[in-house]
């Protein structure tokens, strides 16, 4: 069997940054268990499967597809970066002749569309309420140790954990902070807990970001992922709240780095726009 598969870097225009993931072009249905092996042997983040919905479909021209994403470890209910290289692939590669994608997923129908040199992404927005200190002090104790915390949320339809630290910190702490994440899964007495966002305010007088971010998930086999869309449906949602702004600009301050251009809409979504680079073509063979 062949499939063709591709690398492409998320939310960046420069290859080799940003967020990877695999995309694999599903002609036929694929035996369930080989969506795993095929994330697993990737070893990226996410590995994401477009699939046709019914015989006929066209990868050039039909405008709605199924995708699912997997970790190396398990299969995750939203990708925004995978969602993101999904559509670069259809809409680049394939040349798809369609203005909007529609793809159908886990979390239900998402939209993909071009907009200049970016894809904007049409995602659920989710909110995160107040968090108890004592409830996950452990767990971010092993993240941030001394440092302040300025506020606690926890997301409940992500089961992502929130943790702004204090606007004293500014962009260079976030990213020179050494995090062990291994280490989050004992610290964690909670059992609800899937994702870590760090978070600090940043500089969005003049053409500077409104936020920054780092996101841990090594509950799903993730120790830092560098760019993540699922995290921003989070972040979105916080900061527009924070800052009174529903236009806002955020960088996600990993190692590889990325850039997301946030719009928060009133009907409780989030339109998240990023730009992607292709850095491998070919095809599984097996």
């Amino acid at each position: 069997m062949q499939i063709p598969i591709f690398t492409v870097d998320a939310f960046t225009h420069r290859p080799f940054s940003g967020n990877p993931a695999a995309v694999c072009l599903l002609e036929n249905d694929l035996d369930e268990d080989l969506h795993q092996k095929i994330a697993t042997e990737m070893n990226l983040s996410e590995t994401a499967f477009i699939r046709k919905l019914k015989p006929g479909d066209d990868f050039t021209k039909s405008s709605c597809f199924g995708l699912r994403w997997f970790t190396p470890a398990n299969e995750v209910p939203l990708c925004g970066h995978a969602t993101l290289a999904s559509a670069a692939v259809l809409f680049h590669i394939r040349k798809n002749t369609n203005s909007v994608l529609t793809f159908v997923t886990l979390s239900g129908e998402l939209k993909a569309r071009q907009v200049k040199d970016h894809i904007v992404l049409d995602l659920p927005l989710y909110t995160a309420y107040p968090q108890e200190l004592k409830e996950v002090e452990e767990l971010i104790k092993a993240a941030v140790g001394d440092m302040v915390v300025q506020d606690l949320r926890y997301s409940p339809d992500t089961k992502k954990l929130l943790v702004r630290l204090s606007d004293t910190y500014g962009r260079s702490v976030l990213e020179e902070l050494k995090v062990s994440p291994q280490h989050f899964l004992s610290a964690d007495k909670t059992g609800k807990v899937r994702g870590l966002i760090l978070t600090v305010k940043g500089n969005s007088s003049g053409k500077g970001h409104d936020f920054y971010s780092r996101y841990f998930a090594p509950w799903v086999g993730v120790l830092e992922d560098p760019v993540t869309g699922s995290a921003h449906a989070v972040l979105s949602s916080y900061w527009s709240e924070q800052l009174g702004k529903k236009e806002m600009l955020a960088f996600q301050c990993s190692r590889r780095g990325g850039e997301l251009k946030i719009s928060v809409r009133d009907d409780g979504r989030v339109d998240i726009a990023g730009q992607t680079a292709v850095v491998l073509k070919g095809n599984l063979t097996f």
